[in-house]
């Protein structure tokens, strides 16, 4: 580049010292030397400038080709914008599906554990009732076989005090307050006997009544957690069925 700026100084030199013509603004120069210095500025130049000037040659061709290359690539992004973007919707869709199919999955297997848990208690519940009748019935007839045994034991000994009474008379037939006694102590012995099975029967049936309310207080709390249940469905949260 040192020898463009080098060949132009020379070239200045030769027109300023170049002999004139007369009567005109031209003069005379050497042909060679500036042909030489020419051809010395033209192998200087470096190939950009060249390549330079075939750009502003075909300017126009080339902001053409650009823009129709431009217009291709905006008009590929559009197309493959479009694309990505049904690609999107569809994932989304097919996304939303398998959410809703996944839900409604847990939804029935949620309502068939509680519909289980709900038989179970049901189930439980009615074993429980029967345990319980079945007690109350054994319960029931232990107290009546009891109470029965204790009347038998007081006739028995009201029978036995009569007829001890009765052999007494006739042995003391003239001594009244002996007799008089007699009936007293066998009236005795018979409220006695009655007393005794009154009491036990009380005593079994507030043994019944004890039984039959811890089971009312199990049912109760059954259908309580039942009732929870039920509610945690209804409200589509999870079922809680501690107690």
């Amino acid at each position: 580049m040192y020898r463009v700026f080098e060949a132009l100084d020379e070239l200045v030199t030769i027109v300023e010292e170049a002999r004139g013509v007369p009567m005109t603004a031209s003069c005379v120069v050497p042909r060679g030397d500036v042909l030489e210095l020419l051809d010395d500025v033209r192998d200087a130049l470096p190939g950009e400038v060249d390549d330079a000037q075939d750009v502003l040659d075909h300017r126009d061709q080339m902001i053409g080709d650009a823009n129709t290359n431009a217009a291709k690539a905006v008009n590929d992004a559009q197309t493959e914008a479009h694309r990505l973007v049904g690609t999107a919707h569809a994932d989304a869709e097919a996304t939303v599906t398998g959410a809703r199919a996944e839900a409604d999955r847990l939804v029935r297997e949620a309502t068939a554990h509680a519909e289980g848990l709900v038989a179970r208690a049901r189930d439980e519940a009615a074993r429980i009732g029967q345990s319980a009748q079945e007690q109350h019935d054994a319960l029931v007839g232990r107290a009546h076989a009891d109470a029965e045994r204790a009347v038998a034991a007081g006739r028995a000994s009201y029978e036995g005090a009569v007829a001890d009474g009765r052999s007494e008379q006739a042995r003391l037939v003239s001594q009244t307050e002996v007799v008089q006694a007699a009936f007293t102590e066998s009236a005795r012995i018979l409220d006695t006997a009655h007393t005794d099975a009154d009491r036990m029967r009380a005593e079994c049936d507030s043994y019944v009544d004890t039984t039959l309310g811890s089971l009312e207080e199990t049912l109760t709390s059954t259908l309580r957690t039942i009732g929870r249940g039920r509610t945690s469905l209804r409200s589509g949260g999870v079922a809680d069925y501690r107690d």
